[in-house]
This record gives C-alpha cells, sequence and structure tokens, in this order.
C-alpha cells in the first residue's frame, strides 16, 4: 500500500514538475522580446545617424567613431558597439524563440543565454496552467519521473536481492 502512495506521490511530483515548463518557456520568451525592444529603442538615434550618413549601415557608423581623432568620439564607439552586438544576439534569441515548442526546448536546454535564464527564474512564479501544452508536459514529466524511479527501486533491489526467496537464493549459490 506504501508503494501505491508513493508511486501516486512522483506522479503528482511529475506532473506539477511538468506544467511550469511551458510556463517558464513563455516567461523567458518575454524577457527576450522585452530585452530587444528595449535593445531597438537604444540603437534607435543610432539608425537614424547611419541611415542620414551611411546608408543605414550601422557598421559603417562604428567604423567611423573608431578612425575619429576625438577620443570621445572613440570611447563612444565602444558604447555602440556594445549596443550593436546586442542588439543582434538579442535578435538572434528571440527568432530561436519563435520556433516550435521542441526547438524551443532544445534551445533552452542547449544554448540559450545563461543570464537571461536566471533572470527569468528570479523572477518566475510557479503556476498551474491548464492549456493543453501544459498538461502534456505535466503528463509526460509525470510518466518519465514515475517510471525511472521504479526502475531505479527495481534495479536497487535486484543488486541487493531483495524479493528473492530464499529457495531460489540458495539455488543460485550452489
Amino acid at each position: 500500500m506504501f508503494r501505491s502512495y508513493l508511486r501516486l506521490a512522483l506522479f503528482a511530483l511529475g506532473l506539477l514538475v511538468g506544467v511550469q515548463v511551458p510556463g517558464y518557456i513563455g516567461d523567458y520568451s518575454k524577457r527576450v522580446e522585452a530585452h530587444r525592444l528595449e535593445s531597438e529603442q537604444s540603437l534607435a538615434g543610432f539608425r537614424e545617424t547611419a541611415r542620414r550618413f551611411f546608408q543605414g549601415d550601422l557598421q559603417a557608423l562604428l567604423t567611423h567613431y573608431q578612425d575619429s581623432d576625438d577620443p570621445v568620439m572613440r570611447s563612444d564607439a565602444q558604447s555602440v558597439g556594445y549596443l550593436v552586438d546586442r542588439a543582434s544576439f538579442l535578435e538572434l534569441e528571440w527568432q530561436a524563440m519563435q520556433q516550435p515548442w521542441y526547438g524551443q526546448v532544445w534551445h533552452l536546454a542547449t544554448v540559450a543565454d545563461r543570464e537571461l535564464m536566471d533572470e527569468t527564474y528570479s523572477a518566475y512564479r510557479y503556476q498551474v496552467l491548464l492549456a493543453p501544452q501544459a498538461i502534456a508536459w505535466g503528463l509526460v514529466c509525470a510518466l518519465l519521473l514515475a517510471w525511472l524511479v521504479e526502475c531505479l527501486l527495481l534495479l536497487i533491489g535486484l543488486l541487493l536481492g531483495v524479493g528473492r526467496s530464499q529457495k531460489v537464493q540458495r539455488r543460485h549459490w550452489r
């Protein structure tokens, strides 16, 4: 009877963990988009300057700043370069989060920005979504966790000889 309750508890734990996945993915996507929009706003003035004097080429504007004799302009080149690099990075991150769900999960599991993930996690509030994708994630995680723990316990039991009768044990030791 205790094993049955343990199985149910593991299943419930897996279910509750699984329903968090879509919420976290959604929060991460929103965070990336917010950072991307903020980055674009920061570059708006520089984009306008590049449009007027360099046919919209931000790299040409950056090169102009770097090649200037004015130390203030050269110093600003570093700031503009950072903004351009950050905007490019956030655009790529945003595009990655526009993929289907399995692409988003793979991206988050393998190459997502650690700083953005930590920021998302620290602001994340646990939630139980009743959306179909959250229910599917919950069931899959619950079944997987229950199956893995059951297999692990059975393997440990087999290694320790739990559940074998004395007759079977004696036959194997002869």
